[in-house]
């Protein structure tokens, strides 16, 4: 069973797509194993940016991920990374078909209504740079 971590984006927040987003996650069969809303500081978001942390974009990225409060989730379930990213659809919204998250409710690159790690690495690690482990169960 693998893990995953997943962020609600302010946009998903605004629009109150959250309990509709993660109705699509259970129904898939995955576990919530964490739960919490958080507003977001600006050096956790450039540690969780540093891969564009430097690009002349990351301001913009910081100041949308600071706008509202997010909600941050870990996942758990069979071949739970690839499957969480194949629901959601694309990256830019307006390139994802009808049916995926991003499709049905995204509207940019940015606006994409959730952050999904991208490989069982990188879930692990921001499991654990959003997380303490006495607070996820499973």
């Amino acid at each position: 069973m693998q893990k995953t971590f997943v962020i609600f984006k302010p946009d998903a927040m605004q629009q109150h797509r959250v309990g509709t987003v993660l109705s699509r996650f259970e129904a898939a069969g995955f576990d919530v194993i964490g739960c919490k809303m958080a507003q977001l500081s600006s050096a956790v978001l450039r540690e969780h940016y540093a891969h564009v942390a430097d690009k002349p974009f990351y301001p913009e990225i910081e100041a949308f991920m600071r706008s509202g409060p997010v909600i941050m989730i870990g996942l758990r379930g069979a071949d739970v990374v690839q499957k969480v990213r194949d629901l959601l659809g694309p990256t830019d919204s307006r390139k994802a078909a009808k049916g995926t998250i991003r499709g049905d409710f995204g509207t940019d690159m940015m606006k994409n209504m959730v952050h999904a790690s991208d490989s069982v690495e990188n879930g692990q690690a921001e499991l654990a740079r959003f997380f303490k482990p006495d607070e996820l169960f499973g």
